[in-house]
């Protein structure tokens, strides 16, 4: 089951069961999707200094709100932090509900090809551009907000997805695709800063583009037709950002959206609701 609580102001968009156990209370007041791949909002308590979650300082806002996330692969508890003034500490042990993913067993084909020269040629500087990307932090708001589909259409690859080839597990589906045709709109599922704009097409992503909402959380497009706004652009939520395509390593025109808050992978249905 996956269990969550809704925001009074914030990502998600379903009122379900709770998903979490807390030790002594809730001091933190956190809502969210207490599951693999979820999202959870909070508030630090009064005169709080220093957060933590599972012993990483984390960052809060000035009116005491944070963001947590657990990737896709994330253990059944996590912990939550905070020391305050004096040194008392202020604790909330979470439960962190397990997902049945989409498994997909082909025991006659091998992982992947060899790799082109082109591609290991490539491959190490795409990468490292995603990498400073994310590394980048900016005074992005859309956090707070209710994340809206960047685009509507049929759900064709799930998050958490994965293939077993011969044995050997493949990686698992980092996002969630949209089966749509080239040249759809896309536009910001929430405000943000333009962190990665590729000026041309990467190898696996293609045409890529990132946006920073803050506190760590980032969205990622890929294999889009055509990018429109510019590296460091602020964007506002409903903005048009681009248009599905099939660049990159595809097999036929969608939108994969990813999200990731401080290297955890989340499920984007978690964030926005069931119906695209």
């Amino acid at each position: 089951m996956i269990g969550r609580r809704r925001f009074a102001a914030g990502l998600l968009a379903t009122t379900l069961v709770p998903g979490r156990a807390s030790a002594g209370g809730d001091p933190f007041g956190l809502s969210g999707s207490f599951d693999q791949g979820g999202v959870a909002l909070g508030t630090v308590p009064a005169d709080i200094g220093a957060l933590r979650f599972n012993g990483q300082p984390i960052a809060f806002a000035a009116d005491g709100r944070f963001l947590i996330a657990f990737d896709r692969d994330a253990p059944p508890t996590a912990l939550v932090e905070a020391v305050a003034d004096g040194g008392r500490l202020v604790r909330d042990q979470l439960s962190i509900a397990p997902r049945a993913w989409n498994i997909s067993r082909l025991d006659r084909l091998p992982k992947y090809p060899v790799p082109s020269a082109e591609f290991e040629a490539r491959r190490p500087s795409e990468l490292a551009q995603i990498a400073a990307a994310r590394a980048k932090q900016t005074a992005a708001e859309g956090w707070r907000q209710h994340f809206a589909w960047p685009a509507r259409g049929r759900i064709s690859t799930l998050f958490g997805s994965q293939r077993i080839y011969a044995g050997e597990p493949g990686a698992y589906h980092s996002g969630i695709d949209l089966a749509l045709p080239t040249g759809t709109p896309v536009h910001a599922p929430a405000d943000g800063v333009v962190i990665l704009a590729a000026d041309a097409p990467f190898t696996l992503e293609g045409n890529l583009l990132m946006l920073d909402h803050g506190m760590g959380l980032s969205s990622a497009f890929l294999h889009l037709s055509r990018i429109d706004v510019r590296q460091g652009e602020r964007v506002r939520q409903g903005q048009l950002i681009g248009a599905v395509g099939a660049t990159g390593r595809a097999t036929g025109p969608h939108l994969h959206w990813g999200l990731m808050w401080r290297g955890a992978r989340i499920d984007p249905l978690l964030v926005v609701g069931v119906a695209a």
